[in-house]
C-alpha cells in the first residue's frame, strides 16, 4: 500500500524538524519535503506532488493563505491542513475559502495530528468543534454567511458527508451548482476563479460518481448533502 506523502511548510526550523521526526516514525507516512515559505511549498508540489500539506499561516515571502490560494487550483489532489499557533478566525476562513481541508493548532498532541492527516487523506474535513463554533459566530457577526454557510461548518454535518470525501468547499460549489448557477456565477459568489470552480466540480463528479450537473444535484438532494 503506497504511503501518504506529506509536505511540511513552516518558517521555524525547530517545528519543521520536530514534525519531520514525528511523522517519519509512522509506517504509512512519508515526508517528501520541508519548506520554509509558500514559494518553496509550490516548488515542492511541482517536484513531489504531496497528498497532504501541513501549512503554517504566518511565514515570510509567501504566507500560508496565499500559498493555499495558489496551490489548490494547480494541484487539486493535494489536501491542505492549516497549522497555526493562533486562534485567528479570519486566517482560517481565508484558507478554507481557498480550498484548505482543515485546521489544527500547532499545540495539538502528535497522535491527534497523525490521526488528522489520515482523516483528511481519506476525504474527511478537519475542524475542531471549538473553532467551528467560533467561525460560525464570526460569520454571523460579519455577515459573510452568503459565501461560507454556517451549516457547512458544523462538525456533525461534515462527518456525515465524509462518506463521499467532499471537502467543505466542494459542498459549497455543489450547493451553488444545484441552484442552477453557471461556473461564472459560482466563481463570483464564492470568490474563486472559474478554473478553480471547474476543478471543484470535476472533483465532485468523481466523488459522487455522477456525470453531469443534473445528476450531481439529484444525488446531493437524495443523500442529504444539501436540502431537498
Amino acid at each position: 500500500m503506497p504511503k501518504i506523502k506529506v509536505l511540511i511548510v513552516d518558517d521555524q526550523e525547530l517545528i519543521l524538524e520536530s514534525l519531520n521526526i514525528v511523522l517519519e516514525m509512522e509506517d504509512d507516512l512519508e515526508v517528501v519535503g520541508l519548506a520554509k515559505n509558500g514559494e518553496e511549498a509550490i516548488s515542492y508540489c511541482e517536484k513531489t506532488h504531496p497528498d497532504i500539506i501541513l501549512m503554517d499561516i504566518n511565514m515570510p515571502i509567501m504566507d500560508g493563505v496565499a500559498a493555499t490560494e495558489k496551490i489548490k487550483p494547480r494541484f487539486p489532489a493535494a489536501k491542505i491542513i492549516i497549522l497555526t499557533s493562533y486562534k485567528e478566525v479570519e486566517y482560517v476562513l481565508a484558507a478554507l475559502s481557498h480550498g484548505a481541508e482543515g485546521f489544527l493548532l500547532k499545540a495539538i498532541h502528535p497522535k491527534h495530528l497523525i490521526a488528522g492527516i489520515r482523516v483528511v487523506h481519506t476525504g474527511g474535513t478537519l475542524i475542531s468543534p471549538e473553532m467551528a463554533d467560533k467561525m460560525i459566530k464570526s460569520m454571523l457577526k460579519s455577515d459573510i454567511s452568503s459565501t461560507m454557510e454556517p451549516r457547512s461548518l458544523e462538525p456533525e454535518w461534515l462527518e456525515k458527508n465524509n462518506e463521499f470525501g467532499l471537502s467543505t468547499r466542494e459542498v459549497q460549489v455543489l450547493h451553488k451548482l444545484a441552484l442552477g448557477l453557471r461556473n461564472q456565477d459560482i466563481a463570483k459568489a464564492l470568490y474563486l476563479s472559474e478554473v478553480t470552480v471547474k476543478n471543484y466540480i470535476s472533483n465532485v463528479y468523481s466523488k459522487l460518481n455522477v456525470k453531469g450537473r443534473r445528476e450531481a444535484a439529484y444525488k446531493a438532494r437524495e443523500t442529504g448533502i444539501i436540502d431537498p
